[in-house]
């Protein structure tokens, strides 16, 4: 062991920037887990887990003078006991805090402690002295199977891992944090650099705050094959975005404007035009043949100046139902109260329908629209709902609180109830659709934090799906989120002193994002 590699090529560093990734949730994983250690020897998977810690740790590490391991009382702990071993072995000073009683450990933990003091590593059941100096922390307190929020001195090691500058490396996930939703158990939830999962990769991560606590995340399936036809959710990754965006110079010469579809907008209420100008401009970025948009605030002019290319039609969604049919229409950027009268035609009539914002309030405040809109799946219009998390808890009677506790299940709720695609905006954005597993977006930083940036993504996504009229709009969805996303990225890693990203420049930046 003590010339165990710098570099865990057994482990997988995930890269959303290239491929799409398997989740599993905690149900799903236990069923792997369960097959996995029937097929294997007694000690083997976490044999495998704990090697494949310690060497993960001497990567992010390599330097460290002092590593604490804080184990807990199930098997999370005797993955960090087992690391302990390996790392004390390769001659580096290691300590481990151990919270739990001996007695009571399942079979391989109590393993994994045996063998650790057998080898002579320092285990101590109280807190571990000069902890907040160590060069690293393991996190192995808890894993998948915590319910509640840490407590006593569960507790006291979590808010260890806050009072150090050093490294954090969580184990299969970090401490108090749910797996399947990504909110923090309580106030107690380890913030983690590094979280290495094992078997699968958890939905939680990714979404909600999740993404604060987990830092990079790595995945080692610890020599199982897992099929992703076992997933109940999906990590969107940029080739699955990349397939919808072709150069258009590279297809054939006879293209013309309407071969890429037409897009009509339709918000803008007194005092909130500008939702529906990003909105409409944001269609054309995208590459729609032509973009209409249509105010209501009857007064607003009929030319906007910085985007002569769109055109204006008054009162467009009032026009006859082979027209609405005709088109992709994008609704409620901007729409305020007056938006109530443009939705019975839209909803009976649009052939593709994006609704954002002051829509969706109205539907939330009506049952008849809720009824038309419901009925659209019945009739094979496809509609997609973007929903910001009050919207969202608008639409399902309840709170952001209680949609932010679990944005996954929030938005699954929505697509089977209306029978249509959702976004559930936020820090990682979930698409969600009726029967189907959700797919979550890795994509954004809080650049996007900012007024308009939605009527933006609800605008591309009109420009694209009018491009696609036939393609699944939960794949559009969720490619127009990660780019929508990426571009922030993109922004911010050319400056990261860069203050904000106003949602006009965010459909240049999409542009030139692909």
């Amino acid at each position: 062991m003590a010339a165990m590699a710098a570099t865990p090529d057994s482990l997988q560093r995930v890269w959303p920037g290239t491929a799409g990734w398997p989740l599993h949730d905690t149900a799903a994983t236990r069923r792997i887990e369960a097959a996995a250690l029937a097929a294997t020897p007694p000690h083997a998977l976490m044999r495998r887990a704990g090697f494949a810690v310690a060497r993960l740790a001497l990567a992010i590490a390599p330097h460290a003078s002092r590593i604490v391991v804080l184990a807990g009382p199930g098997n999370n702990g005797g993955d960090g006991l087992v690391a302990a071993t390996h790392l004390h072995l390769a001659g580096r000073r290691v300590q481990v805090q151990f919270i739990g009683e001996a007695s009571r450990l399942p079979a391989d933990a109590a393993h994994a402690l045996v063998q650790a003091q057998a080898a002579g590593v320092p285990v101590t059941t109280a807190p571990a002295p000069g902890g907040d100096t160590a060069g690293l922390l393991i996190d192995a307190l808890l894993g998948i199977g915590a319910t509640r929020a840490p407590t006593g001195a569960l507790a006291g090691a979590v808010a260890l891992t806050w009072s150090t500058a050093a490294p954090v490396l969580a184990v299969d996930l970090p401490s108090g944090l749910d797996a399947d939703t990504g909110r923090p158990l309580g106030d107690s939830a380890v913030r983690a650099t590094h979280t290495l999962c094992m078997l699968t990769l958890k939905p939680g991560l990714f979404t909600g705050a999740g993404r604060d606590h987990a830092g990079a995340v790595w995945l080692d399936t610890l020599g199982v094959t897992v099929s992703p036809a076992s997933a109940s959710a999906r990590l969107f990754g940029a080739a699955d975005a990349r397939c919808w965006w072709p150069s258009r110079q590279q297809g054939p010469q006879t293209a013309h404007k309407g071969s890429f579809g037409d897009v009509a907008v339709v918000g803008g209420a007194p005092g909130m035009g500008g939702a529906m100008l990003l909105a409409a401009r944001a269609a054309l970025a995208a590459g729609a043949g032509r973009v209409y948009w249509s105010a209501l605030d009857e007064a607003m002019a009929g030319l906007d100046g910085q985007q002569p290319e769109l055109m204006h039609r008054a009162r467009w969604w009032a026009g006859a139902p082979a027209m609405l049919a005709a088109h992709t229409v994008v609704c409620g950027c901007g729409g305020g109260a007056a938006v109530r009268a443009a939705l019975p035609p839209l909803l009976a009539h649009a052939a593709r329908l994006v609704l954002d914002a002051d829509a969706l309030n109205a539907v939330a405040d009506e049952p008849s629209l809720q009824a038309a809109l419901s009925a659209r799946s019945a009739r094979e219009r496809p509609t997609v709902l973007t929903p910001h998390p009050l919207e969202a808890a608008r639409l399902l009677g309840t709170t952001t609180a209680q949609v932010q506790h679990d944005r996954i299940g929030a938005a699954r709720r929505l697509a089977e109830h209306f029978g249509c695609c959702v976004v559930l905006k936020g820090s990682g954005s979930v698409v969600a659709e009726p029967a189907a597993p959700p797919t979550l977006n890795p994509s954004g930083n809080p650049l996007l934090a900012t007024a308009g940036t939605g009527d933006v993504l609800a605008g591309w996504l009109g420009g694209l799906w009018a491009q696609h009229p036939d393609a699944a709009p939960a794949d559009l969805a969720a490619a127009t989120a990660w780019r929508h996303g990426h571009a922030a990225d993109l922004v911010a890693a050319d400056d990261p002193t860069v203050p904000s990203l106003p949602a006009a420049a965010l459909i240049d930046a999409m542009r030139r994002s692909g």
